[in-house]
């Protein structure tokens, strides 16, 4: 990679170009990501507003976060996969199938961290 050389802030500059294209890839090609953003500019301020100290707060924004930085992971293995070929494989059935997974735990933990925090003294 040409960029191997690159030290200090020319490497931090890049690795945030990088960083922003893979976001932009999301919101264009991803329609859950963009869901679970919108869903996530309602959660935050809510979790924000919501806890009532550090922890609380903390443990509500983070757990909304962990969604789409989990489904573009997930998008990250559907694309890999799909760049190796159309037909059929186990592994990559089961790759594909293991990053759906991650995300469902994702949604299952966010929700149990909501109901805890705010309904469970």
């Amino acid at each position: 990679m040409a960029d191997q050389g690159l030290k200090g802030l020319a490497r931090i500059v890049k690795a945030s170009v990088y960083s922003w294209r893979g976001l932009s890839a999301a919101w264009r090609h991803e329609a859950a990501f963009r869901e679970e953003l919108c869903l996530s500019i309602v959660l935050i301020p809510l979790g924000l507003y919501l806890g009532e100290n550090g922890v609380e707060k903390a443990l509500l924004v983070a757990s909304v976060m962990l969604l789409p930085l989990v489904e573009i992971l997930n998008s990250a293995i559907e694309a890999v996969v799909d760049r190796g070929g159309l037909e059929h494989h186990e592994l990559a059935g089961r790759a594909k199938d293991m990053g759906s997974a991650a995300v469902a735990l994702a949604i299952a933990l966010l929700l149990v961290v909501w109901i805890l925090v705010l309904f469970v003294d």
